[in-house]
């Protein structure tokens, strides 16, 4: 028997048994779940797996992870970090929620930088993606998108805060996101998921389906604006960009316009649309463009015809938008096909010179099992795809996958992986750059059913690690997760320069520290009140375990901002400001100022103290506020 016999015969072995739990058709939108095998049998393979993996997933007492995870919080809003292979999770970063615990969304810094969406306490954050330099992370930023929205922000990777945020025009949901990737992150890229009227004003006629369009939206990483937008046909779901600096690459699940499931699904193809970044900053600075809803965001027209952009066809209601680390392929996710398409970033020239066919940029599609969703790559030539519907990681050759595409018999699956359940992203280490190491997989499972104690009707979703060092997949670790994590991405810890002190007069709150020199106070040396009629500006340092200020007084229904600054020199000494009964509490780390503004609508003592913990004597840390009737 060949190599390839026993191969092929070795994957349907390892799936005889599953098949008969999970069988070979899944009821497209009745909510249908495979039924699992028991929790015990998993548990068992999971720890054989984890004993016989190449790589050590367990990070000791002191010492430290690896890589850096980044977690989207989905529906929470926020992102996470975790620690890889321990998949601990070490720090939350509030971005489009509102966070009790540091005081995000408000304090005034943070109301400052969400701007016009200050008001919305609640957000949807899915495709977390950090800046990068000629194809590699630069440790510098993250970015996030807000599907309910349609807003990106950015987090600094050297304080994980975010430091800017943008609501996008003209569009509804905004969906896939990624980053330029050469020479460095000039751009980033985001889909408007939802079609809209271009007018949407409400006058015109909101039913004429016509006018709906999708966008697709290119922001100035350093700016945070919008350098321009692109028109098309159909609606727009996941992106990637190209290794050269030229193409970015979005799917599209509903070139039909349907505007409900039966009509979204009628097509047997939808497409990819690839846009030449060369031809639409050509067309902007030509002037080629419009502006609609009263701002002034160039909006060009990429829609089927146009010079910007071009369609290829694709099976069924494509997901994902894969970019292979050696800058050779797009690959797009069938989700409704059980294949993937190959695209040949090589044969891009071409097709935008109207020398080849859309189709025959695809130099494969091979078929991987049911649900294909995303795709990530090791270092060895490899991909592994999410099958949702069959609940499996499935591992394939890409090359061997071109070769029988051209004909020859070759077996381009390696090995096909159960997970736990039903899985959307997944992420290999520095996989979505040119850096791919082929050492940790993460599977993003959406569904954990038996996986860990009953919680109630609410369950966590399970994030799993997969050792892919080795010729096989080996699950090595379950981790539940709150409020589905959309996806991640895994960047080495060389990468990464976070401080452990704020800089003095770091622009995060530089114009809390304007206003201060406005009011004639050094924030770093003084304690102050500060009476502009019903307005009060209350400056204190803080120091473990003491206040600047021991008490202050205002009048009933003065608006008063607290301005603290944190004067300790250690690291991990941060303080906070929570004044009781009102709301009112924000985090203040080591060299940092934060401020909040609140009204003191009860009269009498009101206590304030430091809420995170930073001295033996830190219950002792208070003092009041003296509200006058």
């Amino acid at each position: 028997m060949s190599n390839e016999d026993k191969s092929s015969n070795k994957v349907e072995l390892e799936n005889a048994d599953r098949r008969k739990f999970f069988g070979k058709t899944a009821l497209l939108g009745a909510g249908a779940v495979a039924a699992p095998m028991t929790a015990a049998m998993f548990a068992s393979m999971a720890k054989a797996n984890a004993s016989e993996a190449g790589n050590s997933a367990f990070v000791h007492p002191g010492d430290l992870d690896e890589y850096y995870g980044f977690w989207s919080g989905g529906h929470s809003g926020e992102v996470r970090i975790l620690g890889i292979p321990s998949m601990r999770e070490l720090m939350r970063i509030p971005v489009f929620n509102t966070d009790s615990a540091t005081g995000w969304g408000l304090t005034d810094e943070s109301k400052r930088i969400k701007g016009d969406s200050a008001h919305l306490l609640a957000g949807d954050s899915h495709h977390p993606h950090m800046s990068m330099t000629d194809g590699r992370y630069n440790g510098k930023y993250v970015f996030i998108n807000d599907k309910a929205n349609s807003r990106v922000a950015r987090i600094r990777c050297d304080i994980m805060k975010c430091d800017k945020m943008i609501t996008i025009p003209n569009v509804q949901a905004i969906h896939g996101l990624r980053v330029q990737k050469v020479p460095h992150t000039k751009y980033v890229i985001c889909n408007g998921e939802f079609e809209i009227p271009m007018n949407n004003d409400g006058k015109s006629s909101m039913r004429d389906v016509d006018t709906y369009r999708s966008l697709f939206n290119v922001i100035d990483a350093e700016t945070m604006e919008i350098a321009f937008q692109v028109m098309v046909d159909g609606n727009l779901d996941n992106t990637d960009a190209d290794y050269d600096g030229k193409y970015f690459a979005s799917t599209c699940y509903n070139s039909e316009m349907g505007m409900n499931l039966g009509e979204m699904i009628t097509a047997e193809r939808d497409h990819v649309v690839v846009f030449s970044l060369a031809r639409c900053e050509a067309a902007v600075k030509a002037g080629k463009f419009k502006t609609y809803n009263g701002n002034n965001v160039p909006v060009l027209d990429g829609r089927k015809g146009s010079e910007l952009t071009r369609y290829i066809p694709v099976p069924k209601s494509p997901h994902g938008m894969n970019t292979s680390p050696n800058g050779k392929y797009f690959v797009a996710n069938g989700k409704l096909s059980p294949t993937v398409s190959v695209i040949s970033i090589k044969k891009l020239d071409a097709l935008f010179a109207n020398k080849i066919k859309p189709r025959d940029a695809i130099i494969a599609e091979p078929e991987l099992g049911l649900g294909p969703l995303h795709t990530a790559f090791d270092n060895k030539g490899n991909a592994y795809t999410t099958l949702f519907l069959d609940s499996q990681i499935a591992k394939w050759n890409v090359e061997d996958a071109i070769a029988a595409h051209n004909g020859k018999k070759v077996n381009y699956i390696r090995q096909k992986l159960d997970v736990h359940y039903q899985p959307g992203h997944n992420h290999t280490s520095a996989g979505e750059t040119r850096d791919a190491d082929g050492k940790w997989l993460i599977s993003l499972c959406k569904f954990s059913k038996d996986r860990f104690l009953p919680v109630g009707p609410l369950r966590p979703e399970n994030d799993q690690l997969i050792d892919i060092s080795g010729d096989e997949m080996k699950l090595v670790h379950d981790g539940p997760t709150y409020a589905e994590p959309h996806d991640c991405m895994i960047v080495h810890r060389s990468k990464m320069k976070p401080l452990k002190l704020w800089p003095r007069n770091d622009p995060f709150f530089a114009e809390t520290i304007a206003q201060a020199k406005k009011d004639g106070v050094d924030v770093y040396t003084q304690s102050k009140v500060i009476r502009d009629g019903k307005k009060v500006r209350v400056y204190m340092t803080s120091v473990a375990p003491n206040f600047g200020l021991t008490d202050f007084t205002v009048k009933l229904g003065d608006e008063v901002t607290v301005i603290v600054t944190n004067l300790d020199q250690v690291e991990d000494v941060t303080h906070g400001f929570c004044l009781t009964n009102h709301g009112v509490q924000m985090e203040i780390g080591p060299q940092a100022t934060a401020s909040i503004t609140f009204t003191a609508d009860k009269p009498g003592v009101q206590w304030y103290y430091c809420n995170w913990f930073c001295h033996a004597l830190h219950m002792e840390m208070r003092g009041r506020m003296f509200v006058e009737a």
